[in-house]
Parts: C-alpha cells; structure tokens; sequence
C-alpha cells in the first residue's frame, strides 16, 4: 500500500495534475523497481509528483487519496515498463573527466594499434573536417592512445619502460604533410602522457622564452618528465606535471561542444550526475558560466577543485559552491599524488617487475601532503587523493591518519564525518587494505580497469604484489566504503560495463588470466554491492545520500528503465546485452520515452474481447 496520504484534490488544476505520474512494474511480472533503500526493497510502482518520488508500494486506492479526479485521468498517469524490464535508480559515476571525455569522443585513439596507425587517425581527422584542414594553426584534440598495444605488436622489452625507444615523438607528425607544422595534443589512454607535435613544442618555447631550445632539466619538474632527443631538447613526450610546460586555455565555445556530447552519451547511458575528478580553473570558470548565464545544467555535477601545489594555499579563502537549482556543487578538492601504472609512474615500494630502475614518482611529495590534506580537511573541505601505486597510497593513509589526529584534538571531529576519498586506490599492501577502513577513507574505484589491467598487471607487479592490485573485497572487509566510477575517458562510459566488471572479474567474451571465474575471483562484488555503488554510494560519497541515490519518498526522481533485470539474468553476459529504455531526471524525461500509459493497456484489453 501506498503510506503517504497524497494532498492533492479535484479541485486542482490540470496542470498540477499533469505533474504527478506512477511508474510501475510490468502486468506479467513482479515488482520489479530496485529502490536501493536500507533493506534494498523491491516495489511494484513510485509515484513521482513534480521532482521528486512520493510514494511507492503496489497501485492502489489512488483516487480515493485525491490523486486524480477520474479513473481515465489516474490511468492516464500511469505508466507501465516492458516486461523483463526494470527500474533502478539513475547511475552517478564518481570519477569521470568531463571535458576531456569529450575530445575524446571527437577524436578516439583506442583502437590504433601503432604510431602510424595513431598518426593516420589524425590523419583522416583533418581531412574529413574542413575548417581545420583550411586552418593548420587550429589545435588537433585527441585521446586514447596505448603504447601497451604497440608493444604487443612490436615486442619492445618492457612495456612499462620510460625508455625513448618505447614512446612516439614528434616526428611521425611531420612525415605527413597533412598532420606537418600543425599544433597536435594527443593524451594516452590513462590521461598521464602528452604526446605533441613539433608545433606545440615551438609555441611552448614562443610562450616561456626557453631560448635555443633550452628546457627545464627533470630533476626541476617534480612529478614529471620530458622525453628527449639527442639534442636535449623535447621530442614530443610529456609526462604528468611536465604537461604544464605545454598547456594552453581551451576556449569557451569548444568547452561547450566537449560538455554536450559528454552529457548526451551520460544520459543516453542512464547516466544523471557525476562527479568530475579535478577541475582546472579553467573548467571550474566554464561550469561557473554556464550557471551565471542562468543554465540549468543538464546532468548533476559534483566537482572537485584541482589543487596546484605552485599557487599559495587557498582553503581557508576559497568559497565553497553548492547550487542544487543548478545543479553543480564544488565541496571537494582533488590531490593527484603519483602517475598511472600503465604509463610508469605509480609510485611503488619496490621496483617494477618489469623495470627493474623504476618505481614511478610521486607528482605531490609526503612532506606536502602531510602539510595539506590536514589544512584542507580543517577548513571543511572533503579531500580526495589520486593514489594507484602502494607507496602513494600508504603516503595518502599517513596524512589522513595525521588529519584524523588533528581533527579529533582541535575540533573534537571524526575524519569520517569529512567523507575522506582516495581515488583509484589501486596497489595497497596488505596492512593498507585494513587500514583504508580503520582510517574511515572512501576507496573510489574503476571495476572495468580491472578487467582493461589484469591482462598485463602480473607482468608488472609480480605474481604476490599483484594480488594487492584491485582487491575491492579486501577493502571492504576492513569497513572500508566504495563508490564506483569509470574514469571516463580512460574506459568507456557505459555503467553497466562497470557493473558486469565488478560482479565477473572478466572481459566482455567471459575471460580472465584466470579463467571464466574472474581475475582474482574473491575480490568480486555482489550484484547489489555493485548496484549500489553507482547509486546510493555515489550519493554519500558526495555528501547527497538525503536526496539522491535511491528512489525514497523524499528523494530526487532520478531513475532508469533497463530493458533486462541484471539483477537476475542468470547469464551475467545479458548485462552487456541490456539497454538503457529510459532515463528521468528531476522526474522529467531526458532519454527514451516511457512505455504504454495504464489506459492504453486498458484499451487493448478491451479490443481483444
């Protein structure tokens, strides 16, 4: 039964009328609406009124509560789903990179399996858009490189190596006189290596006046490196922090094409808020005009402010941005601590198994995280730390231990009431894994860079370090709480690819270096654990669990229709298979369109008599 007495009477206007709906399971089937509450009910229908959901149970005595004025009306609004089909609520994905998921999307690098496969991609770019071919000062965007394939290909010794041998340069850009003189950014498919054009690195020069080419040695770039060519000059790599040296603003107008067909793939994938893993002021400005100009934004966007450890400490001065009618919220900021493992430079206790001279870097040293993440979490600010190797991540859990102390003696607060957060959490020794829960951090994790990672991740870790790569179940078990994300556009941004990843351990065709069982198939989470990490585990990890997140009366009517029930397919593979139907919104329709209303399926009862 519904429990909730609806105040609405006949007396109200159609329009106020119109503004109420029901959503219910198929006729042939049972509830089928996952609420995602405490006890994880399962309902027969919600009832939406406005922007919110106000009741849900089985449909019944909605007349008599003043729904409606007329058993047409009530039927009317109610809507059923296909059968097989379910209801969950609308997906967040906790770390993305918004803009940059964008260009992605404009010029994808994925499946290249060489340079020259790379550099005919760009290639067919230019060619297939006239207005950058008649242009060749216009910048060229594109994202997804991963020299891990080449190597596959090529049989280069060591496919974490930082050797020259193993990057591209510059110069199969300017073999072609297509992609020659032109300024070209191409970002690897985990986000932490630049490789430029020969333009780009002249325009570095022009605008810091490194004459005769001189550039700033490594030992000055902290978290970073250039590779170079036997003249000492950059030869078209840049790793982590040297990619300040080449940054240039993106300008408004292209932001904006990025944004919109970064949201148009979110909501087409059931996707309605996410949280964007590091705004450089430059997106931070982009996002604070959309909203001055009085836009709504179309997707919920929890940000994080990107800290830059050259400009002067701005935690107690910074004002904090939370603006529900438009939909953006900045309570966080985001510490990129070490680099990516793929690229080398996760930052690890012991050397490589594959680089045997390398453990990577940290890009933001202990000494300035212990000083930091202290001072932000005083002044109220939630922290989330990029970590991946084990050293980064036991440097990350030594600074919240010293906030946690700081905190308890100076305020009299529990770290955990700051909802702390390491993003990735990849690598963590055995002692780590039981310390993430202690501590009281949110370990956000990508499930489908497990099943990207597991085919090389021994290779490189060693067959006992690796068992500490990904261990969800570990963290778990030590009280840890999880939210999940894709890390967008590293991996795809489909959510249901994250939900198969983390229930299987395995690749889209069922495989693992393991076996059909998963990679590491202890780890593995549940079907509701995975539920409710891209719902209502986002939502507390975010600081919005009393509004979003599960479908309560109460609560936002942010939802999804799925065409199939992954929750019970027995097949775990059908979830690939499942199509987002429709995706709501503010109890508004954004993707798809609902299916036939209660009096249509009334009226082709009635036909067939």
């Amino acid at each position: 039964m519904f429990d909730l007495p609806f105040t609405y009477s006949n007396s109200h206007s159609e329009t106020q009328i119109s503004r109420i709906y029901t959503v219910c399971s198929s006729t042939n089937s049972g509830p089928v609406i996952y609420t995602v509450d405490a006890e994880n009910s399962v309902k027969e229908c919600i009832v939406v009124r406005g922007t919110d959901v106000v009741d849900s149970g089985i449909l019944d005595r909605a007349i008599s509560r003043g729904l409606v004025s007329t058993r047409s009306e009530f039927l009317d609004a109610v809507h059923y789903i296909p059968e097989e089909a379910i209801v969950v609520p609308s997906f967040t994905d906790s770390h993305v990179h918004s803009l940059e998921y964008g260009f992605h999307r404009l010029l994808p690098l994925d499946d290249a399996d060489s340079i020259p496969a790379v550099v005919s991609l760009v290639k067919s770019f230019i060619l297939s858009n006239p207005s950058v071919h008649a242009d060749k000062a216009k910048w060229v965007y594109g994202w997804g490189y991963d020299k891990t394939r080449w190597l596959q290909e090529t049989n280069f010794p060591s496919p974490n190596s930082t050797n020259t041998e193993t990057w591209p340069t510059y110069h199969a850009f300017e073999s072609d006189p297509v992609t020659a003189g032109r300024p070209i950014w191409l970002t690897s498919k985990d986000g932490h290596a630049i490789w430029t054009s020969k333009r780009v690195i002249e325009l570095a020069e022009e605008r810091w006046g490194f004459e005769d080419g001189k550039w700033p040695e490594d030992e000055e770039l902290e978290g970073g490196r250039i590779m170079r060519g036997e003249d000492g000059r950059p030869n078209g790599i840049f790793l982590d922090n040297a990619q300040a040296l080449i940054h240039v603003p993106t300008p408004f107008e292209d932001n904006l094409a990025r944004f919109e067909i970064t949201v148009a793939d979110a909501l087409a994938n059931g996707v309605t808020a996410m949280h964007d893993a590091g705004f450089l002021a430059e997106t931070l400005e982009f996002y604070e005009k959309l909203v001055e100009e009085g836009r709504v934004l179309p997707i919920r966007m929890y940000a994080m402010h990107n800290f830059n450890a050259s400009a002067p400490y701005w935690g107690n001065s910074t004002k904090k941005y939370v603006n529900e009618k438009s939909r953006l919220k900045m309570t966080s900021v985001k510490l990129i601590c070490d680099g990516a493992m793929r690229s080398g430079g996760a930052y690890l206790y012991e050397p490589y198994t594959d680089e045997p001279s390398s453990t990577g870097f940290m890009r933001l040293p202990a000494s300035l995280l212990n000083e930091i993440i202290p001072r932000f979490v005083k002044d109220g600010w939630q922290v989330n730390a990029h970590a991946i190797g084990d050293r980064a991540n036991g440097v990350v859990l030594d600074a919240f231990e010293k906030a946690e102390r700081e905190l308890r003696d100076e305020q009299d607060l529990d770290l955990k009431y700051t909802r702390p957060r390491i993003e990735h959490a990849q690598i963590m020794t055995s002692q780590d894994l039981a310390r993430i829960g202690r501590v009281g951090v949110i370990a956000s994790i990508q499930p489908t860079h497990v099943t990207d990672d597991m085919w090389y991740g021994e290779a490189r870790l060693g067959p006992e370090r690796v068992k500490g790569l990904y261990a969800f179940r570990s963290m778990m078990d030590s009280g840890a709480r999880i939210t999940l994300g894709t890390d967008i556009p590293v991996e795809g941004i489909n959510p249901l690819e994250t939900f198969y990843a983390a229930i299987t351990r395995t690749d889209k065709s069922g495989n693992s270096p393991h076996g059909p069982n998963g990679w590491f198939p202890e780890q593995k989470l549940t079907r509701v654990e995975a539920l409710r990490g891209m719902t209502i585990d986002p939502a507390y990890a975010s600081f919005s669990e009393s509004t979003l997140g599960s479908l309560e009366p109460g609560k936002k009517a942010d939802f999804v229709v799925l065409s199939k029930d992954i929750m019970r397919v027995r097949d775990p593979r059908e979830v690939l298979d499942t199509k987002v139907l429709t995706t709501v919104l503010d109890g508004k329709v954004v993707f798809g369109k609902f299916g036939e209303s209660a009096e249509g399926v009334e009226r082709g009862r009635r036909s067939e008599e």
